[in-house]
C-alpha cells in the first residue's frame, strides 16, 4: 500500500469543489498543518514520493490501496490513513500529528474539502508560535540578591545578570551628571545653572525623587517624549511622494500626543484612541485628533487625488495606503512585521498572507482625508448630538421614501441618472453683458469692512433679498469671484445706518462665526416673514471677511436684488452708493449692480431643477396624504436640525484616516455612506490578481481572542476598528504590553531590552533580560498603563544611576554593555541639541502648541512645493520654538537637522542612528542657525559683566551646567580674547560636553 501511494501525484484539491470556495476561514487551520507538516517535503521542487502538497491543481487517483480523498467520506480517504494511527507513516520521520489535528483533516474532507481559489501553500515548517515574544505573560518571580530589602526590580533582575558573568555595577554617577541626565530624558532641555546648584547642594535624601515628580509634572515633559512616538508613527507635515503637498492641519494629532503624554493618559485609551477614537470617543477632541495617527505616513496625492480608483493604479495607490495603515498599527503597538505578508506568507513568523489581509478589512473603507470637528469638548458634543439626530430624522425620512420609491419604478431611479448626469454636466457660464458687477476697492486684511447700500427710493416692505455672485472669466478666476465670506443685510430709513436699523440676515451676522462656502453662481436668498414686518428705504450689504483673491482681499456682487411683498425686484436701476469701489468702465461699476444684469448658465442647472420636480412629483404619487405630511415634517425637523450645525461655531480641521466624501477622482467611501470596500488576498500582492476574500479580523497566531472578529456581516467600519482596538489592548496581549516597556527602555538607554523594537519576530533580536522585560510590562499593564510611573521606576533605579565610566575588565567580558553593567553615553538628538542651543542662549520661545513653524521658503506651492531652507532668515524668532512644533517635510528634510541624525518620516523609526561625522562638526561650526544663536549667548553673557574673564566662566556655567576648570580657564579666555565672545560661544556649542547627555 505504502508503495502504491508514493506513487500517486496528488494535490489535495479536487476540481469538483473548485467552485466552492466560500469557507476560506475554516480552510485557515488546514492550510496551517499542511504548511507546517507537510509542504517542505511535497512540493514542486521536491516532491519526496512524487506527492505534492501546496496548491489545488488536483486530481483523484486510486487502486487497490484506495484514493486519496473521497469528498465527504475521510474514513475511505488514503490521506486520512498516512496521517492516522500510533504510528503514522506521515509525517515521515517527525513528530506525528496531534488527534485534534488529524480531526481537522478528517473534518475537512467531510465537509467538501474546500480549497479557496488560487491559495498556495508555502513551506512554514520553521515557523511556529515557540517564540519569546508571542508566549503569555506570565507572573514572574522577583530574583534573590544581597541587595537591601527595599530594592528597585530593576536593580535585582540586572544584579543577577551580572552575577551570571561575575560582573558587578558601576558606581552611581555624580549630581552634576544626573540632573543633566535626568532633565534631558524627561524634558528634552538642559537644567539651568541655578537648577544645578540647587540641586547639588541639597542634602534632603528626597531630592532626587521629587526633581523626578518635578520633571514629569513639567509641560516639557509631553514634548519631550512626543517626539519620540512622532518618530516611531512617522509623523510628517507634508504628503511625501512626488508632489509632496503640505498638510496644514496635520499638527493636531501631533498636540494630542503631547497632550497625552503631558495628562499621563493610560496607555490602552491612548491605543485605543488612535485606532477608533472617533467611535469610542466621538464627543470629544482627543478622540478626533487621535485619528491622525492612521493618516500619520506618506500619502500619493497623484495616486489619489488625480487617478480614479478604477484604474490599476488607482487600485495600487489605495492598496499601498492601506499597507501603511496596517504595518503603522501593527509595527507600533505589537512589534511585527505584518507587511512582510502582503505577497507571500511570512517566511519567518506565524503570519499568513490572511492576516495580513484581514487587517486590510479593517481599515478598507478609510481615506487620508480633513476632518471637521471642534476643539471645545463642549461644542464637540453638541454637534455629535444634532449629526445623531440628524442621522435618525435621515433614517426616518429613508423608512418613508424607500417603499415609495419602489411603487415609482424605473422611471425613478432613470430620473435619478438624468439628474446626476445634469450634475456632472458642466455648465457654460456667461456675463450677459461687458457690465460685471460691483467691486470693492483692494483690502489687505480679510477682517476689513465693506459695504454697498441701494436707495429704493421710497421706504418699502420686503420679503426677500436676493445677491447674484459675480463671474470673472479673467485668468480663468471663474464664478462666485468676490462673493463675501461673512456679512450681513441690513433695511433701514437712514441713509447712514446709525439709527433705526433692521437685519435682514442674522445668520450672517458680524456675529456669527461661521463662514460663507463660495457659492459659485448660487444666489444667496434670505427671506422675512409678513410677521416680520422688516422694511425701508435703504439696504445695505457689509462684509465683515472677505473674498481671497492672490495676495490680497475685495468685495464684488453682480447684483442686487430686493423683492417686495409683490415679489418685483424694486432694486432694479436704483442708485447704489457704497463705502469704495473699483470704478473701470464697464466692467466695474456702482451702478451695476442694479442693472438687471448678471451671470446665468447654460439650461443644465435649470434642466437639473426640472427633473428633480419631476422626480418629487413622482415618488409622491402613490403617497397619502398622511404620509406626505409626515415626510414633510420630518423634513422640516432635518431643516433645523442643520440650521443649529449651521449656528455652531467654524469648526477646527484635522488630518486623519477617516470616511473621505469627495469628488472628482478621490471620491472615496463617502457617497456609499462609509461602506468598507470588499477586501481579497492578492496572488503575490497585485492589485490585478485578486483571489478570495477575506472578512476583519487580526493575527490567527495569537490565541488569547479569536482571531477572527465577532461581528455582524453588515457591520459598519467603525465597529471594525473598535474591535482590532480592543484586541490590540487586550490584558492578555503579549506583544503590546512588551512592546510599549522595551521602546520607553530604549529612550532611557539608549538601547532597548531587545534590540530591535520595531521587530520582535525571528528576524528581531532577543531579550538581554526577558524576565526584567515581562515583569515590567505586567506592572505597566496592572498599574493602569501610567507612563509616568513608569518613568519613576525605572530613572529610581540604581541601574539607570550608574556612571558611564568606562570598565576595561568589564568591557573583555561584555563589550556591548548588554547586561548593563554601566550607563551609555549617549549624543543628544537633533531636536535636543537645537533646543539645548537656544535654551542657552536665551532665545527659546517656550509657546505650546499650533501650526507648526517653518524654516523654509516654498517656492511653485500650487504645484510640486519646493522647499528652500537656505532662504529662510535664522533671525526670524517664529523659528526659535521648540523643535517638536517645527513643521516636517518629507521629500527635503532639513540638512542641518538631517545631519545630526533627525529621524526620516517618510520611514517608521524605532530607533536612531547616533553617527560622528566630518559634517555634523561643520554643520554646527558654520550653519546659520549656530551663528545667530552664537551671538545671541554672546550678547545674554555680555549682559552679566565687562570683565572678559567672568564672561567665559558664565558661559561654560551656562553651556555645560559645571564651573570651568582651571586647567582650561587661560586657554579660553585667551581664545575669546584674539576671536570674540561669539566665537567662543560656539566653540562651547561644539563641545562633546555640550551635544552629549553624559
Amino acid at each position: 500500500m505504502r508503495g502504491l501511494f508514493y506513487q500517486l501525484v496528488l494535490s489535495i484539491v479536487l476540481s469538483a469543489a473548485c467552485h466552492c470556495f466560500a469557507d476560506e476561514q475554516s480552510f485557515d487551520s488546514i492550510a496551517t498543518i499542511f504548511e507546517k507538516r507537510c509542504v517542505s517535503c511535497h512540493n514542486a521542487n521536491e516532491p519526496k514520493g512524487g506527492f505534492l502538497i501546496e496548491s489545488n491543481n488536483a486530481f483523484q487517483s486510486g487502486g487497490e490501496s484506495g484514493v486519496a480523498i473521497v469528498i465527504g467520506r475521510p474514513e475511505e480517504s488514503l490521506l486520512v490513513e498516512m496521517v492516522s494511527g500510533d504510528e503514522p507513516e506521515m509525517p515521515k520521520g517527525k513528530e506525528k500529528l496531534t488527534p485534534d489535528e488529524v480531526e481537522q483533516i478528517r473534518q475537512w474532507i467531510a465537509n467538501g474539502a474546500k480549497w479557496p481559489k488560487d491559495r498556495k501553500l508555502a513551506d512554514r515548517s520553521l515557523v511556529d508560535n515557540d517564540w519569546w515574544s508571542l508566549k503569555s505573560l506570565t507572573h514572574v518571580e522577583l530574583p534573590t540578591s544581597d541587595l537591601k530589602t527595599d530594592a528597585n526590580p530593576i536593580d535585582l533582575f540586572v544584579q543577577a545578570k551580572l552575577n551570571e558573568k561575575g560582573l558587578r555595577p558601576s558606581p552611581p554617577a555624580d549630581r552634576r551628571t544626573m540632573i543633566r541626565r535626568l532633565f534631558f530624558d524627561l524634558t528634552g532641555l538642559p537644567p539651568t545653572t541655578d537648577e544645578v546648584d540647587e540641586f547639588c547642594s541639597e542634602d534632603d535624601p528626597a531630592a532626587y525623587s521629587n526633581l523626578v515628580d518635578r520633571l514629569l509634572e513639567s509641560p516639557r515633559y509631553g514634548e519631550r517624549w512626543a517626539r519620540h512616538w512622532l518618530d516611531v508613527v512617522h509623523y510628517g507635515d507634508t504628503h511625501g511622494y512626488d508632489k509632496d503637498k503640505q498638510r496644514p492641519n496635520a499638527w493636531p494629532y501631533r498636540d494630542y500626543v503631547i497632550r497625552a503624554f503631558n495628562t499621563d493618559k493610560p496607555y490602552a485609551r491612548f491605543v485605543e484612541e488612535q485606532i477608533a477614537g472617533d467611535v469610542l470617543w466621538p464627543d470629544s477632541a482627543d478622540g478626533i485628533e487621535a485619528m491622525g495617527f492612521i493618516a500619520a505616513g506618506p500619502w500619493d496625492y497623484i495616486g489619489h487625488a488625480e487617478v480614479p480608483e478604477t484604474k490599476t493604479d488607482g487600485k495600487i495607490a489605495r492598496h499601498l495606503d492601506r499597507d501603511d495603515m496596517v504595518a503603522n498599527t501593527i509595527g507600533t503597538f505589537c512589534s511585527l512585521t505584518i507587511h512582510c505578508a502582503q505577497c507571500h506568507q511570512h517566511k519567518f513568523d506565524p503570519i499568513t498572507q490572511e492576516d495580513y489581509y484581514r487587517l486590510h478589512a479593517v481599515f478598507s473603507a478609510l481615506d487620508r482625508t480633513d476632518r471637521e470637528y471642534y476643539q471645545d469638548d463642549v461644542t464637540q458634543r453638541k454637534f455629535v448630538e444634532l449629526s445623531q439626530t440628524k442621522s435618525t430624522l435621515e433614517r426616518a425620512l429613508h423608512e418613508i421614501e424607500d417603499p415609495l420609491k419602489r411603487l415609482a419604478g424605473d422611471e425613478y431611479v432613470k430620473l435619478g441618472q438624468r439628474i446626476d448626469e445634469a450634475s456632472k454636466s458642466k455648465d457654460e457660464t456667461t456675463n450677459q453683458s461687458s457690465a460685471y458687477g460691483y467691486h470693492s476697492a483692494i483690502a489687505t486684511h480679510e477682517t476689513d469692512t465693506k459695504w454697498v447700500q441701494v436707495d429704493l427710493g421710497a421706504s418699502t416692505e420686503l420679503r426677500r433679498v436676493a445677491l447674484r455672485p459675480c463671474y470673472d472669466d479673467f485668468n480663468s478666476i471663474g464664478p462666485g469671484f468676490g462673493f463675501p465670506v461673512r456679512f450681513r443685510i441690513d433695511v433701514s430709513d437712514d441713509p447712514s445706518f446709525e439709527k433705526s436699523v433692521r437685519t435682514l440676515s442674522e445668520r450672517h451676522s458680524e456675529t456669527f462665526s461661521n463662514d460663507v462656502k463660495n457659492p459659485g453662481l448660487e444666489p444667496f436668498m434670505t427671506h422675512a416673514s409678513k410677521e416680520d414686518g422688516i422694511g425701508g428705504r435703504y439696504v445695505r450689504v457689509t462684509a465683515s471677511k472677505l473674498a481671497k483673491r492672490s495676495n490680497d482681499f475685495n468685495f464684488a456682487l453682480a447684483e442686487l436684488q430686493v423683492f417686495d411683498t409683490a415679489e418685483n425686484n424694486v432694486a432694479l436701476g436704483k442708485e447704489v452708493t457704497s463705502l469704495d469701489s473699483v470704478e473701470a468702465m464697464p466692467r466695474w461699476a456702482k451702478k451695476n449692480l442694479t442693472d438687471g444684469e448678471f451671470p446665468k448658465t447654460s439650461n443644465t442647472s435649470d434642466d437639473r431643477e426640472r427633473l428633480i420636480a419631476e422626480r418629487e412629483s413622482l415618488l409622491l404619487k402613490s403617497a397619502d396624504s398622511e404620509t406626505i405630511g409626515r415626510r414633510e415634517r420630518l423634513q422640516k425637523d432635518i431643516a433645523k436640525v442643520v440650521e443649529e450645525i449651521s449656528k455652531l461655531p467654524t469648526p477646527s480641521k484635522v488630518f486623519v484616516g477617516g470616511i473621505h466624501h469627495g469628488n472628482g477622482n478621490f471620491v472615496g467611501t463617502g457617497p456609499t455612506s462609509g461602506k468598507p470596500r470588499p477586501i481579497f488576498v492578492l496572488a503575490r500582492g497585485q492589485v490585478t490578481n485578486p483571489m478570495h476574500e477575506v472578512p476583519p479580523g487580526a493575527l490567527a497566531a495569537l490565541d488569547f481572542q479569536p482571531y477572527q472578529f465577532a461581528l455582524d456581516t453588515n457591520s459598519n467600519e467603525g465597529e471594525r476598528r473598535v474591535a482590532l482596538a480592543r484586541w490590540v489592548t487586550d490584558h492578555d496581549h503579549p506583544l503590546t504590553w512588551r512592546s510599549i516597556v522595551n521602546r520607553v527602555w530604549l529612550y532611557h538607554f539608549g538601547r532597548g531590552l531587545v534590540d530591535t523594537p520595531n521587530d520582535f519576530g525571528r528576524n528581531g533580536g532577543l531579550p538581554t533580560h526577558p524576565d526584567l522585560l515581562d515583569w515590567l510590562a505586567i506592572y505597566f499593564r496592572d498599574n493602569g498603563g501610567s507612563f509616568k510611573q513608569l518613568h519613576k521606576l525605572i530613572v529610581t533605579s540604581e541601574t539607570y544611576q550608574q556612571s558611564s565610566s568606562h570598565n576595561v575588565a568589564a568591557e573583555k567580558i561584555d563589550s556591548g554593555n548588554t547586561l548593563l553593567w554601566k550607563q551609555n553615553r549617549r549624543r543628544l538628538e537633533a531636536e535636543a541639541i537645537r533646543d539645548s542651543v537656544l535654551a542657552v542662549s536665551g532665545k527659546l520661545d517656550l509657546s505650546m502648541g499650533g501650526p507648526g513653524w517653518q524654516d523654509f521658503v516654498i517656492e511653485h506651492p500650487e504645484h510640486s512645493p519646493h522647499y528652500e531652507y537656505g532662504l529662510a532668515d535664522p533671525e526670524d524668532a517664529k523659528t526659535w520654538r521648540r523643535s517638536v512644533y517645527r513643521f516636517i517635510v518629507r521629500s527635503q528634510t532639513q540638512p542641518w537637522m538631517t545631519s545630526l541624525d533627525c529621524a526620516d518620516p517618510s520611514m517608521r523609526v524605532d530607533k536612531r542612528n547616533e553617527s560622528l561625522s566630518s559634517i555634523q562638526a561643520l554643520a554646527l561650526l558654520n550653519n546659520g542657525f549656530m551663528l545667530t544663536q552664537s551671538k545671541h549667548f554672546a550678547e545674554r553673557v555680555s549682559e552679566t559683566s565687562g570683565d572678559i574673564s567672568v564672561q567665559v566662566d558664565t558661559a561654560y556655567r551656562i553651556a555645560l551646567g559645571t564651573p570651568l576648570p582651571e586647567s582650561a580657564r587661560h586657554q579660553l579666555v585667551q581664545f575669546a580674547e584674539q576671536n570674540g565672545l561669539p566665537y567662543l560661544c560656539r566653540l562651547l556649542f561644539n563641545l562633546n560636553a555640550f551635544t552629549f547627555v553624559d
